[in-house]
């Protein structure tokens, strides 16, 4: 005769069929972990009805032990098997989410190109780092002190009236030129040094095919001890033949405020001269408005148009192309 089911007995076959329902019905990887715990864990209620095996006798406890352990093997793959799917679901959505259809047309983006006024600019710095100069930036509103003062520039010099300069209400202006780095840069930093300053600078000046109201500077600068006119006219030359090659090169003695001697270089191009630096050793009046001693450190200083130089580089005609962004113009580079 087969022996009639023990209370524990009733219960483990309910637990089964009670796990059974609720594994398939979770939803999450969340709820499939608390039904885990609920019927498997320590105090879960597979344990508790293991707990009263004790009451049993010794012919029922193996029949009801080898029951119990059939249901927790059959719960735990009940448990692996919701697991797996829900896993198996949750990455089939993410795919359907982020699928790419590798077929369809892309949005055409046409390459961008490098401004000529950009592309000169990087060359010359890669020049002058390779140099071993630093780059020096400074603001393009300055106060009449960094512009023209501290660059012994005389209060009547022609180059502080308003034909020349722009003028702010507030008694600063827009920088005529990059020099006022070089005041800043000598403050902030004691000799032996070496830096290049880039900028945009502003003037009144009448547009033509060479001149612009609103241009780009480079100015590079050095102070040492012994550094005399020959180091300026190397440094200039290896400048203009690592930028050109070899390309007729002539020096024009000049005058500027906050150099002395002066000199203007030009270059020939389209079969004429053309003006692309000024250049100088620096004044001793400037040195001693930054607190260097002029009777230890000497230093020069030169400023060149990046318009220019462009022009001379791609062959431009006109400097007024540079800004006009035509794009029949500008795809040529």
């Amino acid at each position: 005769m087969t022996a009639a089911p023990t209370s524990l007995e009733t219960d483990l076959m309910a637990m089964k069929e009670a796990a059974r329902s609720a594994i398939a019905a979770a939803a999450t990887l969340d709820e499939l972990e608390q039904l885990r715990i609920g019927y498997l864990g320590k105090k879960g209620q597979l344990s508790k009805v293991l707990g009263g095996m004790g009451k049993l006798s010794a012919e029922e406890r193996p029949r009801i032990g080898a029951l119990a352990n059939e249901v927790k093997e059959l719960i735990q793959t009940q448990l692996d098997q919701g697991k797996s799917a829900l896993e198996t679901a949750r990455i089939k959505a993410q795919l359907a989410t982020e699928t790419l259809d590798v077929t369809m047309p892309g949005i055409f983006q046409p390459q961008g190109r490098i401004h000529p006024i950009n592309s000169i600019i990087d060359r010359i710095v890669d020049i002058f780092v390779g140099l071993g100069y630093t780059v020096a930036d400074g603001p393009e509103i300055e106060t009449d002190y960094y512009n023209f003062e501290a660059l012994n520039f005389l209060p009547d010099h022609p180059a502080r009236d308003m034909q020349d300069t722009l003028y702010l209400p507030n008694g600063h202006l827009m920088r005529t030129h990059t020099s006022n780095t070089q005041i800043r840069y000598m403050q902030a930093n004691e000799p032996p040094l070496r830096a290049v300053a880039i900028g945009r600078c502003y003037r009144r000046d009448t547009v033509d095919a060479t001149h612009a109201a609103v241009f780009h500077q480079i100015e590079f600068f050095a102070v040492d001890t012994d550094i005399t006119f020959t180091d300026l006219r190397g440094t200039i030359k290896v400048f203009l033949e690592a930028l050109y090659g070899e390309i007729p090169v002539r020096f024009r003695p000049s005058f500027f405020p906050f150099t002395e001697p002066s000199a203007e270089v030009d270059v020939e191009w389209q079969g004429k001269w053309l003006e692309v630096l000024g250049c100088g050793m620096i004044d001793p009046n400037v040195l001693k408005s930054v607190g260097y001693d002029p009777e230890i450190y000497s230093g020069f200083a030169a400023g060149l148009g990046v318009e220019r130089l462009a022009m001379v580089q791609h062959q431009i005609d006109d400097i007024r192309r540079l800004y006009t962004s035509d794009l029949r113009f500008l795809r040529q580079f």
